[in-house]
């Protein structure tokens, strides 16, 4: 598989720019983007068990990869919610899939928000890892609207190497990330 836009953009452009930024010492000390982690709960499946399979297919349609089916860990007797039940769905991206995914994401996908003013930077966890809640699963182009019975979201979380919010913020608004800039001055 060909390197990706967004490999090409990391190397070339990002590393040199976030070194010179956070005046690092070696390369290597750049943070970088690990993995890309999409879920998809879906509380509903309690009650009709064919959602999650349709949660799955959706996952695996979007990311081009195998999406695999979320179990709960507890029981919850309020929710008729059993142990291993299966509740949501999820897809762990890496390497070229996740620069591709990330592409898409950015070019493709956020732009067909609706009422789209850019992502909100209150989703960083303090170590460095960024979550991005999608209201409709529609904004991707592989999901067809004729064949969805239900709108539901997601999460997607960006795990980097950064070692504070700061760095991962850099590092995600230097790959294109639309942040909303309403809260963080540049």
């Amino acid at each position: 598989m060909a390197n990706s836009r967004m490999k090409a953009k990391y190397l070339s452009d990002i590393v040199p720019a976030l070194k010179e930024k956070f005046q690092y010492s070696s390369i290597m000390q750049v943070p970088q983007l690990t993995k890309i982690v999409l879920n998809k709960g879906i509380g509903a499946a309690v009650a009709d068990k064919k959602l999650v399979d349709q949660g799955v297919e959706e996952l695996s349609l979007i990311t081009g990869q195998k999406a695999v089916a979320t179990k709960s860990k507890i029981a919850v007797s309020n929710f008729k919610l059993r142990e291993g039940m299966p509740i949501g769905a999820k897809v762990t991206l890496r390497g070229e899939k996740m620069y591709e995914f990330l592409d898409r994401l950015i070019t493709v996908a956020l732009p067909r928000v609706r009422d789209f003013k850019g992502i909100s930077d209150k989703g960083f966890d303090g170590r460095g890892n960024y979550t991005l809640g999608v209201t409709e699963q529609i904004i991707f182009p592989e999901i067809s609207i004729e064949k969805v019975n239900r709108i539901s979201g997601m999460d997607i979380t960006f795990v980097t190497s950064a070692k504070t919010d700061e760095e991962s913020y850099a590092l995600l608004k230097a790959f294109g990330m639309p942040f909303s800039n309403k809260n963080k001055e540049e």
